[in-house]
């Protein structure tokens, strides 16, 4: 069995899924990750926690592992990649740059598109290369 935590699959295939859509998902998947992974550590101090967590999840940690992330893609993670990276979103947040912005986003686009075609294993891999620094 086909086993997943949340039983809500998406209404259409996740190729087909606006970026920013994907984005939308990526964003939480990665957010609950890097949280579990805060909790693994010893200082649970809830400042402490949201201090690190914001280290790997600001725009500018995201945008960074994307670039690390990149040699190491297929072509088809590269195209979804690149829709995320070309999406409108419309807005930046003061604080960060619009290129980071854009790479952030693409990297969780990336992230939502494996969370949807259910490639765990493959979006393990490339989460954990961020709190391990690529190792």
């Amino acid at each position: 069995m086909d086993w997943n935590l949340f039983s809500f699959p998406p209404a259409k295939e996740p190729k087909h899924l606006n970026p920013l859509v994907l984005a939308y998902i990526g964003d939480a998947i990665y957010e609950v990750f890097i949280r579990q992974y805060m909790i693994s550590l010893t200082n649970h101090r809830p400042h402490h926690l949201h201090k690190q967590s914001s280290t790997f999840v600001s725009a500018r940690a995201q945008s960074k592992a994307l670039t690390q992330w990149l040699p190491l893609l297929t072509e088809e993670e590269i195209d979804m990649v690149k829709r995320g990276r070309n999406a409108k979103s419309g807005s930046v947040p003061r604080n960060a740059d619009v290129l980071e912005y854009r790479h952030s986003t693409a990297f969780e686009c990336l992230i939502g598109y494996l969370y949807y075609q259910k490639e765990y294993e493959r979006l393990q891999t490339l989460m954990m290369m961020t709190v391990t620094g690529g190792s």
